[in-house]
C-alpha cells in the first residue's frame, strides 16, 4: 500500500483534511513504530504498521468536523467504519479492520448498544498487536492544526479516556503496561 497515495485519492493534496490525515498519520506511526522497537518477542508486521497509521482516520472527510475541513454528513464516531469502508473497497482489509478499530480504546458490542452509539452494532475491538498499537498510539496526538507533532501527556490521556467509562479506561492501562511498562499511570 502507498498510504499516501491512498490518502490523495481521496484528499486534495494541500487541503487542511489533507495535512491534518498526514500530520496525524505521520505522528501516530512514529509512536507506534518507536514502541514496536521495543516489544521483545511478538512479531510486529512494521510496515503495515506504518501505512495503517497514515490511513487509519481516512473516513473523518465524510464526518462532520469543519475544524479539520470536514463537511460529510456523518457524527465524528463513525469516521473509523467510514474508513473501513473506504479501505475495503481499495482492497485493503487489514488495513481497514485498524481504521474501525482504532475508535476509542476499541468498542464491545455491548458500549456500542448502552451508549447507543450510531455505529453497527459488533465487538470493534484492537486484536492484533498493530490493531493494537495503532489504537494506542493514536491516543496520545490531536489532528489539530500546530499540535499534530506534540504528544499529550499520559496523564491527560488517561483523563480524557476516563469520560468514556472503565472498560475503555481499563483497556488503556492494559497497553500502557504492555507497551510502555516504566510509565506511572497513576
Amino acid at each position: 500500500m502507498d498510504a499516501l497515495a491512498i490518502i490523495a485519492l481521496h484528499y486534495r493534496r494541500g487541503s487542511r483534511t489533507y495535512e491534518a490525515l498526514v500530520r496525524h498519520g505521520e505522528a501516530v506511526a512514529r509512536k507506534a513504530l518507536f514502541l514496536a522497537r521495543r516489544l521483545d518477542g511478538l512479531a510486529v508486521d512494521r510496515e503495515h504498521l506504518w501505512q495503517a497509521s497514515l490511513v487509519h482516520d481516512i473516513g473523518i472527510g465524510f464526518t462532520r468536523t469543519p475544524a479539520l475541513g470536514c463537511h460529510g454528513s456523518h457524527p465524528y464516531i463513525r469516521h473509523g467504519v467510514l474508513g473501513r469502508e473506504m479501505l475495503e473497497r481499495e482492497g485493503f482489509p487489514l488495513h481497514a479492520r485498524i481504521c474501525e478499530r482504532h475508535v476509542g480504546c476499541g468498542l464491545t458490542r455491548e458500549e456500542i448498544r448502552r451508549q447507543r452509539l450510531p455505529l453497527p452494532l459488533r465487538d470493534m475491538l484492537p486484536v492484533t498487536v498493530e490493531e493494537q498499537l495503532v489504537c494506542y498510539a493514536d491516543k496520545f496526538f490531536s489532528k489539530s492544526e500546530g499540535q499534530a507533532s506534540t504528544e499529550i501527556p499520559l496523564p491527560e490521556v488517561l483523563q480524557r479516556i476516563a469520560r468514556f467509562g472503565s472498560g475503555p479506561l481499563r483497556r488503556f492501562r492494559f497497553w500502557v503496561e504492555v507497551f510502555e511498562p516504566m510509565r506511572q499511570t497513576g
